[in-house]
């Protein structure tokens, strides 16, 4: 920043490529920033309200409209809360075909942000169509990529977005050995692929930030986490999910539609890729292991920007796992486990791909929901997601305008932002004459 210019505003109105709406205030004084806003105004839609005095087998349909991204995680964490409310416990088979459902979300997922709406930033253009004229093999391979997970999603949810085959205690209906070795080929590729993406992303620009974050998110004894595990950080946590309440504040901004998060105590952390990646890098098959390794990324790995390697390396393993779990498939003798109906609360946390999703719901002894909450990873993270942009103050007051303006956003969309997610809160005020 000239030595004349003492104090400037940056703002992005709309930010892009990403889901939802939502807008970035920062005001520098020198090269220090004296206020910074995330500020998220889509309106809220109010999913906690609509699932009270809903039958409990209803709660997966209804969840899954929460994203047309990220259905599943919100149908795995509403299934399992509920689960555990009535002492249900899925095993088998059947969790392996949730973890081949959930893994067919993360290529879908992290393919879409790292092809089209993230790569982008990291080769210089606005948008991934400006970016497909000079590196078309580049895009093909991200959308191929999406297709697959997308395929993955249909088979064994019933269609690619908002899966209408989940239940409580499994599936309406087991996919056939046949339609599930179909996907191997295209799987196979996907692999491959993957790896080749994690090369890429590892030799593209970053640029020189890191914080002392803390990370969370879940950890499981004998696999990466997905749908199970409890809940640690880096800095010593280590609690069940059942104890979410107890740890993890929201609390309401005027600026936000959004609750933001934060560890009683303790302040805000950042949960997704790469606290996933950081806590539970002994966790990743070795082929993950292995493609990390050799793109020399490996625990600890403290900046944000680097999670476009990251998101790439998730993408190898969740390939290899879904290739693993459809070679070894043996059909279950029933394609759910069987449900009661009784009172009960139950809670539970899975790995969405931009991080931890809480749910917890209470349920009576007709089965009828009497309470119901919903954590986005998003609302989790927006307060770290403000203190990145408060830290990169210094180097942002250095660059033109615009150029700190399009870091400030790309900052942003280093964590995948799912704004509509976490849009919860609405302040009504009636004036009465």
């Amino acid at each position: 920043m000239p030595d004349n210019e003492t104090s400037r505003t940056l703002k992005v109105d709309y930010l892009s490529r990403v889901e939802g709406e939502g807008s970035i205030f920062m005001r520098l004084e020198g090269r220090q920033a004296k206020e910074v806003r995330l500020q998220i105004f889509e309106p809220p839609r109010f999913f906690e309200g609509f699932l009270r005095g809903r039958a409990q087998s209803e709660v997966p349909d209804i969840t899954a409209r929460i994203c047309g991204i990220c259905p599943v995680a919100y149908q795995m964490s509403s299934s399992h809360a509920i689960e555990r409310a009535l002492g249900v416990t899925v095993d088998g088979e059947l969790r392996k075909l949730r973890r081949l459902l959930y893994a067919g979300e993360y290529i879908e997922s992290h393919a879409l942000h790292l092809f089209m709406l993230h790569a982008p930033d990291f080769l210089g253009y606005e948008d991934a169509l400006l970016m497909a004229k000079d590196h078309p093999g580049v895009v093909k391979r991200g959308l191929r990529m999406k297709k697959i997970g997308n395929a993955v999603m249909e088979v064994l949810g019933g269609r690619e977005i908002h899966p209408i085959n989940v239940r409580l205690g499994g599936f309406y209906r087991l996919p056939a050995r046949a339609d599930l070795a179909a996907l191997l080929p295209e799987l196979e590729w996907g692999l491959e692929a993957a790896r080749e993406t994690v090369s890429w992303t590892s030799g593209l620009a970053y640029l020189e930030f890191e914080q002392d974050y803390e990370f969370v998110s879940l950890r499981h004894p004998d696999e990466y986490p997905l749908n199970e595990g409890r809940i640690v950080s880096n800095r010593g946590l280590d609690i069940p999910v059942d104890r979410y309440d107890e740890v993890f504040v929201e609390e309401h901004d005027e600026h936000s539609t959004s609750l933001r998060s934060h560890i009683k105590g303790r302040g805000p952390y950042l949960t997704g890729p790469l606290a996933r990646f950081n806590l539970n890098f002994d966790r990743l098959r070795p082929a993950a292991r292995q493609a990390a390794l050799r793109a020399g990324l490996e625990p600890v790995c403290r900046n944000p920007f680097k999670s476009l390697i990251v998101r790439a390396i998730e993408l190898v393993q969740v390939f290899d796992e879904a290739i693993s779990i459809i070679r070894e498939y043996q059909p279950p003798s029933a394609p759910h486990a069987e449900i009661p109906t009784r009172a009960g609360t139950g809670f539970a946390v899975t790995e969405a791909p931009r991080g931890m999703l809480f749910h917890r719901y209470s349920v009576d002894a007709e089965g009828i929901v009497q309470d119901a909450k919903i954590v986005a990873p998003t609302s989790q993270n927006q307060r770290i997601i403000e203190e990145d942009l408060r830290l990169m103050a210094p180097q942002l007051a250095d660059l033109d305008p615009a150029r700190a303006t399009w870091m400030a956003e790309q900052a942003v969309r280093n964590y995948d932002p799912c704004i509509s997610c976490s849009c919860h809160f609405l302040k009504l005020n009636i004036e009465r004459t």
